[in-house]
């Protein structure tokens, strides 16, 4: 599976750019700006980690006060967290000197990090980019910004959905970075998705809510839950329509778009996985309870015994059997049928004749895999997506941070 993304795209009213300004050793952009050219409503959602980066403390709280939103300034190569005040204090300088150049309140700008945990940021290099970052700020930046906000990346991801509310042409817009520490809630990475809608503070946050569970909320690389966490959507109302209402067909509308934007981000980070060569869905039905089928889900997508086998194209269907045994989710495994690409491997409570089928390892061979898991137990259903774990993966969490 490779999710389709714009070679760029704009969203009326914003503009963005990004630089290189010094903290990757390799040259590499490392600091963006998303900058909306009047003020926007803006919705976010953070790590539930109890380690919290400066960014996340100071961005979750101005999004909880509802005030407008001019800019969100991002830097990669340093998460800025675990470092003490100075942590805070770094992030309360960019926010200052951004805002002296761009003539805006400090409180209008959200802020944003990732990258190697518990290094002091070197003085001075961030703020002595800003100037730079403004510089270069324009309505085909977005791709400059995907680019800033990458660390072991390997490609930039971007994500575009046009739609009407009326006579009205909305646009939504987004960038994201994330390749490995992903795992909910939310997932480990970064998000920035803009729109030219008119919607109201709570009725955006609903609707990123919803996004979110469906998209960032269901995906896993390898189970460990950032720091820095944050996804954040602006909406500056340029696109003239009336406000929109939750509950309203115009909401339907709106928050199947922004969940849309949202998948293909969230679909595009499980693709760039660290050293993944499988994107897997992990489909579960007959569940008593919604929760019941998220839990088994994820159980089954944060196996590393399942990932490793996923890897070796070996249909190892006792290590699918033992997840949903271990998440804490009644079963009755008489009743469970667990099927890999249409092949049933597992039913009343036996393994079937195409469980060791020649056959079936050429259809572990296909870049995606699909593991269909029906509990036979109720009507509920989710699905989780994540990736395969290779050689790769050790290797590159192995010299992270050499």
């Amino acid at each position: 599976m490779k999710t389709p993304t714009p070679k760029n795209f704009q969203v009326p009213g914003f503009k963005a750019s990004g630089i290189a300004c010094g903290l990757k050793k390799n040259g590499a952009k490392d600091l963006a700006l998303i900058l909306s050219t009047t003020p926007a409503v803006a919705a976010g959602v953070f790590t539930k980690n109890r380690v919290q980066a400066a960014s996340v403390v100071l961005s979750r709280r101005t999004v909880k006060k509802a005030v407008p939103i001019r800019a969100i300034v991002v830097n990669s190569g340093n998460a800025n967290a675990c470092i003490g005040a100075q942590g805070m204090i770094d992030c309360k300088n960019l926010i200052n000197r951004l805002a002296q150049e761009l003539a805006i309140s400090k409180d209008e700008i959200l802020i944003a990090s990732t990258g190697v945990i518990g290094v002091p940021l070197p003085p001075d290099t961030l703020t002595d980019g800003v100037p730079k970052l403004v510089e270069t700020c324009s309505a085909k930046g977005m791709n400059d910004a995907a680019e800033a906000i990458m660390t072991t990346d390997l490609t930039r991801k971007t994500a575009v959905a046009r739609f009407s509310i009326g006579k009205n042409k909305i646009v939504l817009g987004g960038i994201a970075k994330g390749s490995g520490m992903i795992h909910p809630n939310m997932a480990t990475m970064l998000g920035f998705v803009q729109t030219n809608a008119r919607i109201d503070y709570p009725t955006l946050q609903a609707a990123l809510n919803e996004a979110n569970e469906a998209s960032f909320n269901s995906i896993t690389v390898d189970g460990d839950m950032s720091t820095n966490d944050t996804f954040i959507v602006l909406a500056n109302g340029q696109a003239g329509n009336k406000p929109i209402k939750r509950g309203s067909k115009e909401y339907a509308e709106f928050t199947a778009q922004l969940t849309k934007v949202s998948k293909s981000l969230a679909f595009q980070i499980v693709e760039d996985g660290e050293g993944a060569t499988k994107f897997v869905t992990v489909k579960v039905t007959g569940a008593k309870t919604k929760n019941h089928a998220k839990k088994i889900a994820s159980s089954v997508a944060t196996s590393s015994l399942v990932k490793t086998a996923l890897f070796g194209e070996d249909p190892n269907w006792g290590r699918i059997i033992c997840a949903i045994g271990y998440a804490g989710v009644p079963v009755q495994p008489e009743r469970i049928v667990i099927r890999l690409n249409g092949a049933t491997l597992f039913e009343n409570d036996n393994p079937t004749k195409h469980a060791s089928m020649v056959s079936l390892r050429r259809k572990m061979q296909k870049p995606e895999v699909i593991i269909a898991i029906d509990l036979n137990q109720g009507k509920e259903s989710a699905e989780m997506y994540t990736c395969d774990f290779s050689y790769d993966y050790v290797k590159i969490n192995a010299e992270y941070t050499t």
